[in-house]
């Protein structure tokens, strides 16, 4: 266990480019093309964005640090084609939620 605590100090004070990823957001050096489709509530909203080349629809949760926006790590990226399966299945989807109302 003493490693995995000496191994978090190393993180905090590594130089070097190969440390692991932490969890914050972090925006890519590529231009990410973002629209936002929809506000599902105050924090959830709906996007179609760029991302390494491929067009996502990324429903996700966002949270406010230092005054700005951030994407949090709650939330999917679907790809075009989940996205067409998902679409493909709306009238199910709507007919099991109105079944359960």
């Amino acid at each position: 266990m003493s490693a995995r605590g000496k191994r978090k100090d190393d993180e905090d004070h590594a130089s070097e480019g190969d440390a692991p990823p932490k969890k914050t957001f972090k925006k890519d050096s590529e231009e990410t093309d973002e629209i936002v489709v929809c506000e599902i509530s105050k924090n959830r909203r709906v996007m179609v964005r760029n991302w390494q080349g491929k067009i996502v629809v990324d429903i996700r949760e966002f949270y406010v640090k230092d005054g700005k926006e951030m994407p949090g790590k709650k939330g999917f990226s679907l790809s075009l084609d989940q996205w067409n399966v998902l679409r493909n299945h709306v009238e199910e989807i709507d007919k099991a939620v109105n079944e359960n109302s």
